[in-house]
């Protein structure tokens, strides 16, 4: 057994998780799998690679990858104001698109774990209908344009809103058209709802812990979890109410993908130009590195520049990574709850940089 596998079947073993998948891989080939534990626990179900997770945030590099493309057409200015495109856009004249994109508009992140709802409501739900009283309760900006880095969920709601309003059609829609498609994958792979329950992985929260305790003050346990299973409390399937920040829901292999398209000279999904605006890091107006592109986090490992964005919140965490100067990516997805950017691909990541140097 490896160093990366005896490490992730220690988090199996010592339920730290009900299962994990981790893939390394260059742009044409996969370099290194390891997957382990189970989709159900309740079922004794193994994970596969036709397993699908909510990958949460990191849907958020989708949504920006979709406003450089309107840039590419030239219906977006990332540099004007969102006003422009969206007049009834309530934070003034002076945001501008790049500000949503960069996370630093300054437009308030209330806490998101009450933000889903359970699969059968999703034919009935209205997503803007949700998002507007939580609009006109947080109004006020709280810092301002380029002033520092304050990462906002409601920011990316806007800019799905404005993906909708340019491009004339839905968000889902645009985003399947312009992303998934151009990726040699099956659609179903990789979606905005659960194609096959069958397959997707159930997700868990672990029963024994203080998170749990604090879970009952975010979301109605009642209605979103089961009752527990061995050490853990499933929860029932369901949606992210905001699509655009979080809505995703695929698995490892169609991320992988869609990794590989983006680390690709002339990539079929933006032009190299477009792709170098994607992945510069923005300074604030002091000239200070603010470790964010548009959308994508950037890092460090053993002298290494990474691209990473995670996706967690009840049930679920993933992260994914892109190192640009080898054209190397990892992906990590966890059937479990993850609230916070743990980088935990740096402890697996650590041995094949370490090799490679």
């Amino acid at each position: 057994m490896t160093d990366i596998e005896q490490i992730l079947a220690n988090e199996v073993e010592n339920d730290k998780t009900p299962s994990v998948q981790y893939f390394l891989f260059n742009q044409d080939s996969i370099l290194k799998s390891v997957q382990l534990g189970f989709a159900n626990i309740s079922k004794q179900k193994p994970i596969s690679t036709n397993t699908t997770y909510n990958a949460f945030s990191v849907t958020k590099t989708f949504t920006a990858l979709a406003i450089l493309q309107l840039a590419e057409q030239g219906k977006i200015d990332i540099n004007k104001p969102v006003v422009q495109y969206l007049p009834e856009f309530r934070y003034g004249t002076e945001i501008t698109v790049k500000h949503l994109l960069n996370h630093t508009a300054g437009i308030p992140n209330p806490i998101p774990l009450a933000w889903i709802h359970l699969d059968f409501e999703e034919s009935v739900f209205d997503r803007n209908k949700f998002f507007q009283p939580i609009f006109e309760k947080n109004n006020k900006v709280k810092s301002k344009p380029n002033e520092k880095f304050t990462y906002s969920n409601l920011g990316y709601v806007i800019l799905g809103q404005l993906i909708e309003k340019v491009a004339n059609t839905t968000y889902e829609e645009y985003i399947s058209q312009n992303i998934i498609r151009k990726l040699p994958i099956n659609p179903n792979d990789l979606a905005f709802t659960i194609a096959n329950k069958e397959t997707h992985a159930t997700g868990y929260h672990k029963k024994l812990s203080f998170s749990n305790l604090l879970l009952g003050f975010f979301i109605d346990k009642t209605k979103f979890m089961e009752g527990a299973e061995g050490k853990w409390r499933p929860f029932k399937k369901f949606y992210a109410n905001g699509t655009s920040y979080g809505g995703l829901i695929g698995t490892p292999l169609a991320f992988i993908a869609y990794i590989q398209e983006l680390m690709k000279d002339n990539s079929a999904l933006i032009s190299d130009k477009y792709k170098q605006m994607l992945f510069e890091e923005n300074k604030n107006c002091n000239g200070k590195n603010t470790a964010m592109c548009l959308s994508w986090f950037v890092g460090e490992l053993n002298g290494r520049k990474y691209f990473a964005h995670a996706g967690g919140g009840g049930g679920y965490y993933c992260e994914i990574r892109i190192y640009p100067d080898i054209k190397t990516g990892s992906v990590i997805f966890f059937n479990r709850t993850g609230i916070t950017d743990e980088r935990y691909l740096d402890k697996l990541d650590n041995f094949y940089i370490n090799a490679n140097r």
